[in-house]
């Protein structure tokens, strides 16, 4: 059993502290993760909590066959959606309104230490993915920073397996096809 599944059987059990484990755990990477759909950090925060109080709220769902991230990430993701949905039909949005820069007071610095890559390097590699296709960018999320693999991605992404290696291998081509770009425009000038 993973570590929020036990977090998680224990909040089930009746200790409190389980809980807040958990939301020690995945808050402020949800709130990154639900940030890349909604583009608002307001937004962000909100769906986040409402996806730990869909865990309060519907404690019998979680049947503990997948791992509790990936429970924990399809809830955001389906909440991100539904948003959107909404705000799409009450809303007419302009890009120009919507933030474009991830604030940094949710960088997870623990995060940036396990992938051993510099401050910089991380800035420009957000930059980056955040430029890219959603699907691409999301996988290369998931999968850099939130560390799952395929078959938990597909879970969250509602993808087969197949088209989780499809999209993998063009979100890494586009990757490295703009990060070529931008080092060959800095070598020239």
């Amino acid at each position: 059993m993973d570590i929020g599944a036990s977090c998680y059987r224990r909040f089930l059990d009746g200790d409190e502290s389980g809980f807040d484990e958990l939301i020690h755990l995945y808050h402020d990477n949800l709130i990154y993760f639900i940030h890349r759909y909604v583009k608002n950090f307001e937004a962000a925060e909100d769906l986040a909590a409402d996806t730990f109080m869909e865990l309060i709220v519907h404690k019998k769902r979680y049947s503990f066959k997948s791992s509790f991230k990936t429970y924990l990430f399809s809830i955001a993701k389906n909440k991100a959606v539904d948003y959107i949905r909404r705000e799409h039909r009450l809303i007419s949005f302009s890009t120009e309104d919507m933030p474009t820069e991830y604030e940094e007071s949710l960088i997870d610095y623990d995060s940036i230490e396990r992938t051993v890559i510099t401050n910089d390097e991380m800035e420009k590699l957000k930059r980056v993915i955040d430029s890219l296709h959603t699907d691409y960018a999301t996988f290369l999320h998931l999968a850099i920073f939130e560390g799952l693999g395929n078959d938990e991605i597909a879970k969250i992404m509602k993808k087969s397996k197949k088209q989780i290696t499809n999209l993998a291998h063009r979100a890494k081509q586009a990757l490295e096809e703009i990060l070529g770009k931008e080092e060959t425009s800095y070598e020239e000038s």
